[in-house]
């Protein structure tokens, strides 16, 4: 939901920050989005941004499966939850969030 919070365009920052990359979202985050979007416009267009990108096969909640993910995919999460980068930095992920909500920046790489 960044991008239509914040006016962020998320492709092109993340290009900015890592070339090209595969994105892929879990599918307890599509399965979060989808519950959100009916009372939530912004859930909305970001679960139509989600469904634009490959699905993966995650367990748990949002916050587990993007957990789990990271460490077994090797992966960078994207996101600006600070409960979640917290648990996501003491697991020696690397992790992508907004800084002065206008730009992303990568931090664990």
């Amino acid at each position: 939901m960044m991008p239509f919070q914040f006016r962020i365009h998320l492709e092109a920052e993340l290009r900015r920050l890592l070339g090209d990359v595969d994105i892929a979202v879990p599918s307890p985050v599509l399965e979060e989005l989808r519950a959100l979007a009916e009372r939530d416009r912004t859930a909305a267009a970001g679960l139509r941004l989600a469904e634009k990108y490959r699905p993966v096969e995650g367990h748990g909640s949002a916050d587990d499966a993007l957990l789990d993910l990271g460490l077994s995919m090797r992966a960078i999460v994207v996101t600006n939850d600070q409960p979640l980068l917290d648990r996501l930095e003491r697991a020696g992920i690397p992790r992508v969030f907004l800084r002065s909500r206008n730009h992303l920046v990568l931090e664990g790489l």
